[in-house]
């Protein structure tokens, strides 16, 4: 009597197949010629993953060895019959042989399932691989291909007959890959929607950092630039990357409905209309540290808040993202990193009027200071929801009345004391306030009392207590918290 699974038909039983590892889907061909010949055939999903390979000694797991190699060839032998083969995931890992013959089978491996109707594609080649792989002219060409990763040590060259007229989503962080050949890909893409551009180590090679800088395209719709963005960053140490940061970063596309931008700021932004853009999410980071300018923006203050001997006026902060900020005016969602905030304080001369932002995102931490929260809140005039990642933030003379912290400096506490003006966030209208890793430490505490009472429109908060902290004392200091709106609940998580 037959077993129910191998009842089934075949077209069920390829689907299924398909959504095992394909490590376990060919080994089902062991079982009978119709899993071999009639079943195996029918796997439309392949991915082959070198780093869950398990070799028998550390030699083999350096150096690589024919095992890994042999695997991919031999399925990919018994599926020379297979009528399509949908998505195709590679990762390898070390190399065996030869440069050229490695690369040459790679690159073979590619070319067959892409003859097969491919319609997603994902290369992964970590740093670890020892050599570069270069990606053959005859593999960027592909009427069926809809999604292409590329990603590690992976370099394209040859980029003039480049052609992918279905593709509608690419990601690329590769190690060589410069403005031009990138343009061409771009070019070579008409119908597509989603753009992802990753890099690492700026230090690892500065040609690709400008691969990101310039991104005209009329249908793409979601964007996302990463970069990484060291803690210790000073052009000054890396004056090839900060020769790049003098061009002019320009965005062109209409279509946009998301945008995830993280870089260091550049000298100017050339971004064009951008009136379909929904949602924006910025870690935008300055080059140099700012904490000399903790209690005054224009003389140098030490570490204590005493102004500098030589009263000379400090330099100025390189980077103007007046245009990009401006450009996305029209936004309903808006995410902040904590180095955003202190870009958009010293980096933009004048900020727009964010009529449409309905829910605004804030993440601090304690080195970073919330200058420029005032002025953003004040330029939210119909801002329903307001989102902080921690409260704590680093405190300086320039946070004004959106926070209750207290300057350092003597002069400028008292300056601050005798401003009699109306709290910003009593013209705000947030009706939601979410925070969330709330500790109930003294600054959080004095901030939280703050928000509740200077918020009249406030109708819900929802406080998300740190796990490492006492959940129940917390709670009881933000339900004890005066409430200036009568319709507001705590709701805490």
């Amino acid at each position: 009597m037959a077993d129910s699974i191998s009842s089934l038909p075949d077209e069920i039983l390829g689907k299924i197949l398909s959504l095992l590892p394909t490590k376990v889907a060919a080994s089902t061909s062991v079982l009978s010629k119709r899993w071999r010949r009639n079943l195996l055939p029918l796997v439309d999903r392949l991915s082959f993953d070198e780093s869950m390979v398990v070799y028998p000694n550390e030699e083999e797991a350096e150096n690589g060895s024919q095992r890994f190699s042999d695997f991919v060839d031999k399925t990919l032998a018994l599926l020379h019959n297979s009528p399509a083969i949908k998505t195709f995931s590679l990762c390898r890992v070390v190399m065996t042989k030869s440069y050229e013959d490695e690369n040459a089978r790679v690159n073979r491996w590619i070319w067959t399932a892409m003859e097969k109707g491919l319609l997603e594609l994902h290369l992964y080649a970590p740093t670890r691989l020892g050599s570069d792989l270069w990606i053959e002219p005859r593999l960027l060409r592909s009427n069926t291909l809809v999604k292409l990763t590329i990603s590690g040590h992976y370099h394209i060259y040859h980029t003039p007959n480049v052609y992918f007229p279905a593709l509608r989503s690419l990601y690329l962080m590769l190690l060589a890959l410069d403005l031009d050949r990138f343009g061409q890909i771009l070019d070579a893409c008409p119908v597509l929607e989603e753009l992802t551009i990753g890099y690492g180590d700026y230090y690892s090679d500065v040609a690709v950092i400008s691969v990101g800088t310039v991104v005209e395209h009329a249908s793409i719709k979601r964007l996302v630039i990463v970069t990484d963005l060291p803690d210790h960053a000073d052009y000054y140490l890396s004056l090839e990357y900060f020769d790049l940061a003098i061009q002019t970063v320009r965005f062109q596309a209409p279509s946009l409905v998301y945008l995830d931008y993280s870089s260091f700021v550049y000298q100017e932004y050339d971004v064009g209309v951008l009136d379909s853009l929904v949602e924006a999410r910025l870690s935008l980071k300055l080059w140099m540290s700012t904490s000399h300018y903790d209690f005054d923006d224009v003389y140098y203050y030490d570490y204590h808040g005493y102004l500098y001997d030589d009263d000379e006026p400090s330099p100025p902060i390189f980077g103007d993202v007046t245009c990009l900020v401006a450009a996305i005016r029209n936004i309903t969602t808006l995410h902040l990193s904590p180095d955003s905030l202190e870009v958009f304080h010293f980096c933009c001369v004048s900020m727009p009027i964010f009529n449409n932002l309905l829910n605004l995102s804030i993440e601090s931490n304690k080195q970073k200071g919330w200058q420029v929260m005032p002025l953003l809140l004040k330029s939210c005039p119909n801002l329903q929801t307001l989102v902080f990642k921690g409260l704590v933030h680093k405190v300086t003379n320039r946070c004004g009345d959106a926070c209750a912290c207290n300057p350092q400096n003597p002069s400028q506490k008292n300056s601050k004391k005798m401003e009699k003006k109306k709290c910003c966030l009593q013209t705000c209208r947030v009706k939601v306030l979410e925070i969330s890793d709330y500790g109930g430490c003294f600054q959080e505490v004095e901030q939280m009392r703050h928000f509740l009472g200077n918020l009249e429109c406030l109708e819900t908060v929802k406080v998300g207590v740190h796990p490492d902290k006492n959940s129940e004392f917390v709670r009881a200091n933000v339900m004890a918290l005066p409430l200036l709106s009568s319709k507001c609940t705590i709701q805490l998580l």
